[in-house]
């Protein structure tokens, strides 16, 4: 663990030396499906050489959900030195390294896999010579329990949720004594310990993150009771997906050593606030940084295009962003989830928001819809096709509304569109406006069909299934 930050490859054989030299006898090597879950299979080094990782690793692509037909099953994996980290969860020395995903026919990248995708839309942007580097910046929200239950059959659809900081546990008997601190409901913004019970687990998460090579800042308690979110810093748009992967897996890892529960849905408690994950993004070129200006905001023309472009094509983006049945269940005005379309640098309720900094290089913008359970490399790639198309066509995203938006009067209220309202609408909505993504090749209409299809599968299984709700409505009616 300790010598993970000083492992670096710039090539395959690195990799091989890397291993060779540190006694590590595994290679776990890490691919992403398209609903953003992170897959593994691992390899013994007495199977790799060089001409081995270069050929690439066979895999069966038809187990993976949207992706091959049994009858074209075979896919290979091809390692990206460039990304690589000591497993430290792995009782065997075992390096992890991120890999891209072949057509073995072709010897191309997959059109339907996810991290190529991101690495085309990187490509893109440097065709356009608007930019040479997008920068992106998440925070993914988390919560944490210490014991969940759940059943989905044909007689019983039911769940149940304990953390010990739950407000509903205020009575509670606990065998050494209910101590009682624990955040309220919307109350557990940075409180302090004991009200705050997880510092110790978020700092070891942190700790262990930066010992895999992520760039870390913090860690706080956030809003909703059971609610985390760790801070990690900005990076280009490929590295930062990967990242997020890694902060992901270290969150549900190391949650499970400490005997709890980890979850990424976006909004798992009724009545509190969801998980979002903020996405800071901008955009350089030449090292100059391109959203800095004398605008609004002290921003440029160009950061504002990229707004209009995010706010034009945003009900479309929703279905990468917040791609989830359960992501619409955040989506609801009252809970702090930025549902209204509009930017803004003085509140939280825009969908996008303009952070404060006096360094030309911090301009930037924050998309705040996102939820954590996007898949990073779909969902950013989306984002910046819809930031250049607003840029290339300068979409200007009107004026600023800086009042607090859930207070408007009902009719102006009616003149700020909106987010998309369920999974169904945002299916519909990127089935009408995709054009932006297909430039320069970057998603094609066969990747952007076969997501549709797996995404209405979830959208399908959720509208047929009778929910509890539904029984103490009108079970006697």
């Amino acid at each position: 663990m300790s010598d993970t930050p000083a492992l670096k490859a710039k090539s395959l054989s690195d990799i091989l030396k890397i291993m060779t030299d540190n006694g590590i006898e595994y290679l776990d090597c890490e691919f992403t499906d398209p609903r953003g879950k992170l897959h593994h299979t691992t390899f013994h080094i007495d199977m790799l050489d060089e001409g081995t990782l270069q050929d690439g690793l066979m895999i069966d692509g038809s187990s993976i959900a949207g992706w091959k037909a049994i009858n074209e099953s075979d896919m290979k994996l091809l390692p990206d030195p460039a990304k690589i980290a000591m497993d430290p969860f792995s009782a065997q020395p075992t390096l992890k390294v991120f890999c891209d995903i072949y057509e073995p026919v072709t010897d191309k990248p997959y059109s339907r896999d996810p991290r190529s995708i991101a690495k085309k839309a990187e490509a893109y942007l440097q065709t356009t010579g608007l930019a040479d580097v997008a920068y992106f910046g998440p925070e993914a929200e988390f919560f944490i329990f210490d014991d969940v239950k759940f059943k989905v059959s044909a007689n019983k659809v039911s769940f149940e949720l304990d953390s010990i900081e739950s407000p509903d546990n205020t009575d509670r008997h606990y065998e050494d004594g209910n101590m009682g601190h624990r955040p309220r409901i919307k109350g557990g913004y940075f409180p302090e310990a004991p009200v705050d019970s997880c510092a110790d687990l978020r700092a070891e998460m942190l700790t262990v993150m930066k010992a895999m090579g992520v760039p870390v800042e913090k860690h706080h308690h956030e809003v909703a009771a059971s609610q985390h979110e760790l801070g990690m810093k900005f990076s280009t748009l490929v590295d930062s997906a990967d990242n997020i992967q890694l902060y992901k897996h270290v969150i549900f890892n190391v949650a499970h050593a400490y005997g709890k529960t980890a979850t990424f849905m976006p909004k798992p408690v009724y009545g509190d606030n969801g998980s979002g994950m903020h996405v800071h993004q901008s955009l350089f070129k030449g090292g100059k940084p391109l959203f800095a200006g004398e605008g609004y905001a002290g921003l440029s023309d160009m950061c504002l295009y990229y707004i209009g472009g995010i706010i034009k094509h945003a009900r479309a983006l929703n279905a990468f962003t917040n791609p989830s049945t359960n992501s619409y269940k955040r989506l609801v005005p009252g809970y702090e989830a930025p549902v209204l379309l509009a930017y803004s640098a003085r509140n939280r309720s825009a969908s996008c928001r303009i952070p404060f900094g006096k360094n030309p290089k911090a301009k930037r913008v924050e998309v705040r819809f996102p939820d954590p359970l996007a898949n990073p490399y779909l969902a950013y790639s989306a984002m910046l096709m819809a930031g250049l198309d607003g840029i290339q066509n300068k979409i200007h995203p009107g004026e600023a509304m800086d009042q607090n938006l859930y207070e408007l009067p009902i009719e102006e209220l009616r003149k700020v569109p909106t987010v998309c309202g369920s999974l169904r609408e945002a299916i519909e909505c990127l089935k009408i406006d995709h054009e932006f993504l297909l430039k320069g090749d970057v998603f094609s209409v066969d990747t952007i069909e076969a997501y549709l299809d797996l995404k209405m599968e979830e959208v399908l299984a959720f509208e047929t299934m009778p929910h509890p709700i539904e029984y103490q409505m009108y079970y006697s009616s």
